[in-house]
């Protein structure tokens, strides 16, 4: 997914819910802060983001500009609806999120996750794709994995789980 697309999306989910903010939570979500980030990191045809209007949204969402939508077929992308609760963040997360607003998104605006809230969001989830982006990230120095550090030890997460996601920062080279 290009940055043009991501604001396409966030322009359809205005104008499908009505509500003008909307959180994008997924690794699409790179294209807040950095609008052409390299290619490896735009595989996905999917943006993850919720209304701050109402969780409700999320299945207006999903049936109207979600996978297997007209939208989706005709376009070849599409927006998954998702709750607040989805993506696991440190403190503060919502302090830095990067506005996504412009012609392009027709009055609603995309608050995209910084980048290191965004690994931070990758890494605790460790499914094999998170992690390859997340690798993405830190070879082309995106992301600094002393910061992504310092995130998880203000992330929710137990002990168990914070020593589990040391490890896998460590593997990817940090």
């Amino acid at each position: 997914m290009q940055r043009p697309q991501l604001e396409h999306i966030i322009r359809a989910a205005a104008g499908i819910t009505g509500a003008e903010r909307f959180v994008v939570v997924g690794s699409q979500a790179i294209l807040g802060q950095f609008p052409n980030p390299p290619v490896e990191l735009l595989v996905s045809i999917e943006a993850d983001l919720f209304s701050l209007r109402s969780p409700n949204d999320a299945d207006l969402i999903d049936g109207s500009i979600g996978e297997g939508s007209p939208f989706h077929q005709t376009f070849g992308y599409y927006a998954h609806g998702v709750a607040e609760e989805t993506a696991v963040l440190p403190a503060g997360w919502k302090d830095r999120l990067i506005a996504v607003q412009n012609e392009n998104t027709g009055g609603g605006t995309g608050l995209c996750l910084e980048v290191h809230d965004l690994a931070v969001s990758k890494l605790v989830a460790g499914r094999e794709k998170d992690l390859s982006f997340l690798g993405g990230l830190l070879h082309h120095r995106l992301a600094k994995p002393e910061i992504i550090h310092e995130r998880l030890g203000s992330t929710p997460i137990s002990s168990d789980r914070r020593e589990l996601c040391l490890a896998r920062l460590k593997r990817l080279g940090s």
